[in-house]
Protein backbone atom coordinates (compact mmCIF):
# COMPACT_ATOMS: atom_id res chain seq x y z
CA UNK A 1 0.00 0.00 0.00
CA UNK A 2 1.23 3.45 -0.84
CA UNK A 3 1.38 6.29 1.55
CA UNK A 4 -0.05 8.75 -0.57
CA UNK A 5 -1.91 9.63 -3.93
CA UNK A 6 1.17 10.60 -5.95
CA UNK A 7 4.37 9.34 -4.87
CA UNK A 8 8.08 9.98 -5.69
CA UNK A 9 11.31 7.93 -6.08
CA UNK A 10 13.14 6.62 -2.72
CA UNK A 11 16.15 9.53 -3.54
CA UNK A 12 14.49 12.26 -4.09
CA UNK A 13 11.62 11.61 -1.97
CA UNK A 14 12.50 13.36 0.88
CA UNK A 15 13.49 16.71 -0.86
CA UNK A 16 10.30 16.34 -3.20
CA UNK A 17 8.07 16.51 0.36
CA UNK A 18 9.64 19.00 1.87
CA UNK A 19 9.33 20.89 -1.53
CA UNK A 20 6.05 20.31 -1.98
CA UNK A 21 4.22 19.92 0.49
CA UNK A 22 5.98 21.99 3.43
CA UNK A 23 6.83 24.96 1.72
CA UNK A 24 3.33 26.84 1.28
CA UNK A 25 3.44 26.57 5.33
CA UNK A 26 6.64 28.80 6.10
CA UNK A 27 6.31 32.02 6.89
CA UNK A 28 3.91 34.01 8.43
CA UNK A 29 5.51 37.44 9.91
CA UNK A 30 3.61 40.29 8.02
CA UNK A 31 5.54 42.55 5.87
CA UNK A 32 5.01 46.12 4.39
CA UNK A 33 4.71 44.79 0.71
CA UNK A 34 1.88 42.16 1.14
CA UNK A 35 -1.43 42.95 0.47
CA UNK A 36 -3.68 44.98 2.81
CA UNK A 37 -4.67 41.41 4.93
CA UNK A 38 -2.39 40.74 6.86
CA UNK A 39 0.12 37.65 5.71
CA UNK A 40 -0.18 35.98 8.92
CA UNK A 41 -3.69 35.68 8.68
CA UNK A 42 -3.02 34.46 4.86
CA UNK A 43 -0.86 31.80 5.83
CA UNK A 44 -2.90 30.22 8.52
CA UNK A 45 -5.72 30.07 6.34
CA UNK A 46 -3.64 28.34 3.81
CA UNK A 47 -2.04 25.77 6.89
CA UNK A 48 -5.48 25.20 7.67
CA UNK A 49 -6.27 24.48 4.01
CA UNK A 50 -3.75 22.28 3.83
CA UNK A 51 -3.94 20.04 6.42
CA UNK A 52 -7.50 19.86 5.24
CA UNK A 53 -6.64 18.78 1.68
CA UNK A 54 -4.30 15.95 3.49
CA UNK A 55 -7.26 14.70 5.22
CA UNK A 56 -9.58 14.80 2.42
CA UNK A 57 -7.10 13.13 0.20
CA UNK A 58 -7.58 9.75 2.09
CA UNK A 59 -10.95 9.87 1.12
CA UNK A 60 -10.91 10.38 -3.23
CA UNK A 61 -9.47 7.78 -5.35
CA UNK A 62 -7.67 9.11 -8.80
CA UNK A 63 -5.85 8.43 -11.85
CA UNK A 64 -2.10 9.01 -11.64
CA UNK A 65 -0.41 9.55 -15.39
CA UNK A 66 3.49 9.20 -14.72
CA UNK A 67 5.82 10.30 -17.51
CA UNK A 68 9.21 9.60 -17.12
CA UNK A 69 11.72 11.99 -19.55
CA UNK A 70 15.41 11.86 -20.27
CA UNK A 71 15.49 15.46 -19.81
CA UNK A 72 13.40 18.53 -18.58
CA UNK A 73 12.97 19.17 -22.26
CA UNK A 74 11.83 15.73 -24.06
CA UNK A 75 8.89 16.28 -25.91
CA UNK A 76 8.82 12.17 -26.36
CA UNK A 77 8.95 10.09 -22.59
CA UNK A 78 10.03 7.28 -23.14
CA UNK A 79 8.06 5.97 -20.57
CA UNK A 80 4.40 6.10 -19.17
CA UNK A 81 2.83 4.42 -16.61
CA UNK A 82 -1.18 5.24 -15.68
CA UNK A 83 -2.47 3.63 -12.21
CA UNK A 84 -5.79 4.13 -10.26
CA UNK A 85 -4.65 5.50 -7.16
CA UNK A 86 -7.76 4.24 -4.21
CA UNK A 87 -7.10 4.99 -0.75
CA UNK A 88 -7.34 2.51 2.12
CA UNK A 89 -7.62 3.96 5.36
CA UNK A 90 -3.91 3.50 6.14
CA UNK A 91 -2.68 4.33 2.66
CA UNK A 92 -3.21 3.91 -1.17
CA UNK A 93 -3.17 1.01 -3.38
CA UNK A 94 -2.36 1.47 -7.15
CA UNK A 95 -3.75 -0.76 -9.61
CA UNK A 96 -2.04 -0.68 -13.66
CA UNK A 97 -4.04 1.09 -16.25
CA UNK A 98 -3.18 1.17 -19.90
CA UNK A 99 -1.68 4.85 -21.29
CA UNK A 100 -5.54 5.18 -22.14
CA UNK A 101 -6.71 4.75 -18.42
CA UNK A 102 -8.36 1.27 -19.30
CA UNK A 103 -7.29 -1.70 -17.76
CA UNK A 104 -4.55 -4.00 -18.79
CA UNK A 105 -6.29 -6.79 -18.67
CA UNK A 106 -9.65 -7.84 -17.35
CA UNK A 107 -8.47 -10.95 -15.61
CA UNK A 108 -5.89 -9.26 -13.60
CA UNK A 109 -7.57 -5.98 -12.96
CA UNK A 110 -10.28 -8.09 -11.47
CA UNK A 111 -7.66 -10.05 -8.96
CA UNK A 112 -6.17 -6.49 -8.10
CA UNK A 113 -10.00 -5.56 -7.42
CA UNK A 114 -10.46 -8.47 -5.55
CA UNK A 115 -7.25 -8.14 -3.20
CA UNK A 116 -8.09 -4.63 -2.71
CA UNK A 117 -11.42 -5.64 -1.17
CA UNK A 118 -9.99 -7.66 1.00
CA UNK A 119 -7.89 -5.59 2.18
CA UNK A 120 -10.40 -2.41 2.50
CA UNK A 121 -12.66 -5.93 5.10
CA UNK A 122 -9.43 -6.45 6.69
CA UNK A 123 -8.95 -2.75 7.61
CA UNK A 124 -12.05 -2.00 8.61
CA UNK A 125 -11.96 -4.78 11.13
CA UNK A 126 -10.61 -3.26 15.20
CA UNK A 127 -8.31 -5.68 15.75
CA UNK A 128 -4.78 -5.07 16.84
CA UNK A 129 -3.09 -5.38 13.48
CA UNK A 130 -5.23 -2.45 12.40
CA UNK A 131 -4.65 -0.55 15.17
CA UNK A 132 -1.16 -0.73 14.64
CA UNK A 133 -1.65 -0.44 10.80
CA UNK A 134 -3.75 3.01 11.33
CA UNK A 135 -1.08 4.05 14.26
CA UNK A 136 1.69 3.70 11.58
CA UNK A 137 -0.22 5.72 8.91
CA UNK A 138 -0.53 8.50 12.09
CA UNK A 139 3.01 8.68 12.93
CA UNK A 140 3.87 9.05 9.00
CA UNK A 141 1.20 11.74 9.19
CA UNK A 142 2.75 13.38 12.63
CA UNK A 143 6.08 13.13 11.03
CA UNK A 144 4.83 15.03 8.21
CA UNK A 145 2.96 17.50 10.05
CA UNK A 146 6.48 18.33 12.22
CA UNK A 147 8.22 18.78 9.34
CA UNK A 148 5.76 21.39 8.15
CA UNK A 149 5.76 22.75 11.52
CA UNK A 150 9.74 23.55 11.14
CA UNK A 151 9.17 25.63 8.49
CA UNK A 152 7.20 28.41 10.27
CA UNK A 153 10.63 29.96 10.61
CA UNK A 154 12.85 28.66 7.96
CA UNK A 155 11.39 31.28 4.63
CA UNK A 156 10.75 34.98 3.98
CA UNK A 157 8.02 35.48 1.56
CA UNK A 158 7.65 38.90 -0.56
CA UNK A 159 4.00 39.56 -1.59
CA UNK A 160 4.96 40.55 -5.66
CA UNK A 161 1.53 40.80 -6.94
CA UNK A 162 -1.71 39.84 -8.38
CA UNK A 163 -2.39 37.54 -11.85
CA UNK A 164 -5.21 36.00 -13.51
CA UNK A 165 -5.83 31.89 -13.72
CA UNK A 166 -8.69 31.54 -15.86
CA UNK A 167 -11.63 33.09 -13.62
CA UNK A 168 -9.35 33.22 -10.53
CA UNK A 169 -7.39 35.72 -9.12
CA UNK A 170 -3.80 34.55 -7.65
CA UNK A 171 -1.68 36.21 -4.74
CA UNK A 172 2.04 35.72 -6.06
CA UNK A 173 4.94 35.44 -3.61
CA UNK A 174 8.39 34.75 -4.06
CA UNK A 175 9.82 32.89 -0.82
CA UNK A 176 13.63 32.55 0.39
CA UNK A 177 15.34 31.16 2.77
CA UNK A 178 15.27 33.05 6.54
CA UNK A 179 19.09 33.79 7.10
CA UNK A 180 18.14 33.55 11.14
CA UNK A 181 16.77 29.82 10.80
CA UNK A 182 18.58 27.61 12.22
CA UNK A 183 17.63 23.89 11.22
CA UNK A 184 16.93 20.96 13.47
CA UNK A 185 17.30 18.03 11.57
CA UNK A 186 19.00 16.57 8.44
CA UNK A 187 15.48 17.02 6.26
CA UNK A 188 15.03 20.89 7.70
CA UNK A 189 18.63 21.47 6.04
CA UNK A 190 17.12 21.44 2.48
CA UNK A 191 14.84 24.69 3.62
CA UNK A 192 18.33 26.65 3.22
CA UNK A 193 18.83 25.63 0.02
CA UNK A 194 15.86 26.65 -2.09
CA UNK A 195 14.28 29.73 -3.19
CA UNK A 196 10.69 30.16 -5.44
CA UNK A 197 7.53 30.95 -6.00
CA UNK A 198 4.33 30.12 -4.98
CA UNK A 199 0.64 30.98 -5.79
CA UNK A 200 -2.26 31.19 -3.30
CA UNK A 201 -5.46 31.39 -4.68
CA UNK A 202 -7.37 35.14 -3.15
CA UNK A 203 -10.62 34.19 -3.17
CA UNK A 204 -10.22 30.42 -1.27
CA UNK A 205 -7.20 31.38 0.26
CA UNK A 206 -5.93 27.71 -0.87
CA UNK A 207 -2.23 26.92 -2.59
CA UNK A 208 -2.94 26.79 -6.22
CA UNK A 209 0.81 26.70 -7.14
CA UNK A 210 4.51 26.32 -6.11
CA UNK A 211 7.46 26.25 -8.33
CA UNK A 212 10.94 26.55 -6.60
CA UNK A 213 14.85 25.46 -7.41
CA UNK A 214 17.73 24.09 -5.15
CA UNK A 215 20.31 27.04 -4.73
CA UNK A 216 23.25 24.72 -3.55
CA UNK A 217 24.36 20.96 -3.84
CA UNK A 218 22.06 19.34 -1.23
CA UNK A 219 23.59 16.24 0.51
CA UNK A 220 21.39 12.92 1.38
CA UNK A 221 23.55 11.24 4.08
CA UNK A 222 20.86 8.59 4.52
CA UNK A 223 21.23 7.63 1.11
CA UNK A 224 24.75 8.78 0.52
CA UNK A 225 23.79 10.84 -2.40
CA UNK A 226 23.79 14.31 -3.53
CA UNK A 227 21.07 16.84 -5.67
CA UNK A 228 22.98 19.30 -7.83
CA UNK A 229 21.99 23.25 -7.82
CA UNK A 230 19.80 24.22 -10.29
CA UNK A 231 17.06 21.27 -9.44
CA UNK A 232 14.05 22.40 -10.09
CA UNK A 233 10.31 21.20 -9.19
CA UNK A 234 6.38 22.49 -9.30
CA UNK A 235 3.27 21.56 -8.22
CA UNK A 236 -0.38 23.00 -9.46
CA UNK A 237 -3.43 22.72 -7.34
CA UNK A 238 -7.16 23.13 -8.34
CA UNK A 239 -10.62 22.39 -7.20
CA UNK A 240 -11.66 19.02 -7.85
CA UNK A 241 -14.84 19.06 -5.60
CA UNK A 242 -16.75 22.16 -3.89
CA UNK A 243 -13.79 23.29 -1.42
CA UNK A 244 -11.61 20.43 -1.87
CA UNK A 245 -8.18 21.47 -3.68
CA UNK A 246 -5.64 18.88 -4.86
CA UNK A 247 -2.65 18.43 -6.77
CA UNK A 248 -3.06 18.14 -10.77
CA UNK A 249 -0.40 18.37 -11.82
CA UNK A 250 3.50 17.94 -10.87
CA UNK A 251 7.16 18.15 -12.35
CA UNK A 252 10.41 17.60 -10.89
CA UNK A 253 13.78 17.51 -12.29
CA UNK A 254 16.32 16.39 -10.42
CA UNK A 255 20.25 16.04 -11.37
CA UNK A 256 22.68 14.22 -8.78
CA UNK A 257 24.58 11.49 -7.64
CA UNK A 258 23.90 8.47 -5.96
CA UNK A 259 26.74 6.05 -4.39
CA UNK A 260 29.24 8.18 -6.49
CA UNK A 261 27.11 7.17 -9.75
CA UNK A 262 25.02 10.07 -11.62
CA UNK A 263 21.12 10.14 -11.91
CA UNK A 264 18.86 12.77 -13.54
CA UNK A 265 15.57 12.10 -12.53
CA UNK A 266 12.85 13.92 -14.89
CA UNK A 267 8.99 13.34 -14.39
CA UNK A 268 5.95 14.92 -15.33
CA UNK A 269 2.72 13.36 -13.15
CA UNK A 270 -1.25 14.55 -13.86
CA UNK A 271 -3.90 13.96 -11.60
CA UNK A 272 -7.39 13.00 -12.69
CA UNK A 273 -10.76 11.47 -12.00
CA UNK A 274 -10.72 12.84 -8.46
CA UNK A 275 -13.77 10.67 -6.69
CA UNK A 276 -14.77 10.30 -3.28
CA UNK A 277 -15.40 6.54 -2.21
CA UNK A 278 -14.88 8.12 1.66
CA UNK A 279 -13.29 5.62 4.41
CA UNK A 280 -13.19 2.14 4.23
CA UNK A 281 -16.29 0.71 5.25
CA UNK A 282 -17.71 3.02 2.34
CA UNK A 283 -15.10 2.48 -0.22
CA UNK A 284 -15.44 -1.74 0.29
CA UNK A 285 -19.28 -0.40 -1.02
CA UNK A 286 -17.85 1.57 -4.28
CA UNK A 287 -15.05 -1.80 -4.81
CA UNK A 288 -18.06 -4.47 -4.46
CA UNK A 289 -20.35 -2.69 -6.52
CA UNK A 290 -18.07 -2.75 -9.74
CA UNK A 291 -16.93 -6.33 -8.97
CA UNK A 292 -21.11 -6.94 -9.25
CA UNK A 293 -21.18 -5.34 -12.67
CA UNK A 294 -21.55 -7.89 -15.71
CA UNK A 295 -18.11 -9.42 -16.81
CA UNK A 296 -18.98 -7.65 -20.39
CA UNK A 297 -19.30 -4.12 -18.90
CA UNK A 298 -16.30 -2.14 -19.06
CA UNK A 299 -15.57 -0.30 -15.62
CA UNK A 300 -15.59 3.36 -15.78
CA UNK A 301 -12.53 5.61 -15.34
Amino acid sequence: MHPRCWGFPSLPGILSLALFVAIPMAAQEPSPTTPSEGQGDLFNRVIANQKQSEAELNQYECTQHVERRRTGNDHDPPDTKVWRVFPTGTGTDRIALSTDGKPLNAESYRNDLEKLERYLVWVAQDGSAQKEAYAKAERKRKDRYELIEATHQAFRFTFVGKEMRGDRMLLRYTMVPNPDYKPTSRNTILFTKVRGTLWIDEQSSELAKVEGSVTEDVSLALFLAKVYKGSHFMQERYEIAPGIWEPTFEQYDFDGRKYWMPFSIHERTFYADYKRVGPPKEAVEVVRAELNKPRTEAPQQ
